[in-house]
């Protein structure tokens, strides 16, 4: 499978704090992987720099081919971006947000159109199509934000946190969906729920004071939580806290 995501020594420095040091991972079409760490191990300073939002200090990193240093413009079109939270125009109907979101990713008319009924099949958004976003259960309203990333069918997908604070139902129905997604797209999720990643994920990053405390699948993890004959936590713990 093509090499979507390729990051190359990414770093990050704010005056003598280094945020992120040294990261290096891939991340293939049909991959999930799962961007793990406490508070402060640099994973949301990653996707600011994989967005272009952050400048890295040093290193660089290609989404679809496109630099994050010299291409922002096509970097960002070739991605969709799912916020933990975000400020949905409460006021909005579904309809309307989707609308202003395709609009901002440059669809017109008919592909517009397109575009909105293939999100709305993809998350389930029928039955809330004409409410107000303010409206809306948390679940769904983390629907509305993964549709507006998907509107635009970007080969890659940024999700952070996508299944925080979803029941059970919830979590399984959000978890389907993007399974099926990561069939045809590499998928980045960012998440510090570590059921994520059994439920999820098919290669992991666990990061702890902006440095890859572990890089490798999912099993090659479970693999090494039975070899020190650990539970999942308790082995993260161990990579985190003695950093």
């Amino acid at each position: 499978m093509t090499e979507l995501i390729c990051v190359e020594g990414l770093s990050k420095q704010f005056g003598p704090h280094h945020a992120v040091l040294d990261v290096n991972f891939n991340v293939k079409q049909g991959e999930i992987l799962g961007l793990l760490g406490p508070n402060g191990a640099g994973k949301s300073t990653t996707i600011k720099m994989l967005t272009c939002y952050l400048r890295p200090t040093s290193g660089s990193a290609t989404i679809c081919g496109h630099s994050i240093l010299d291409n922002t413009h096509l970097v960002r079109s070739s991605m969709g971006y799912m916020p933990e939270t975000s400020p949905l125009y409460g006021e909005m109907m579904v309809k309307e947000f989707l609308t202003f979101m395709g609009e901002m990713r440059n669809l017109k008319k008919e592909k517009l159109q397109e575009a909105i009924e293939r999100v709305v099949n993809l998350t389930n958004l029928q039955d809330v199509f004409y409410q107000t976003l303010e409206t809306l259960s948390k679940g769904y309203k983390k629907r509305v934000l993964l549709a507006q990333a998907l509107i635009h069918d970007p080969k890659i997908l940024i999700l952070d946190e996508p299944t925080d604070g979803l029941d059970p139902n919830q979590k399984g129905e959000v978890r389907s969906m993007i399974r099926k997604l990561s069939e045809e797209k590499a998928i980045l999720i960012s998440t510090h729920i570590l059921e994520e990643l059994e439920a999820l994920c098919t290669d992991v990053l666990i990061m702890s004071k902006g440095k890859i405390q572990f890089k490798g699948t999912t099993n090659e993890l479970m693999q090494k939580c039975s070899e020190r004959k650990l539970n999942l936590q308790d082995y993260f713990r161990c990579l985190t806290l003695t950093q």
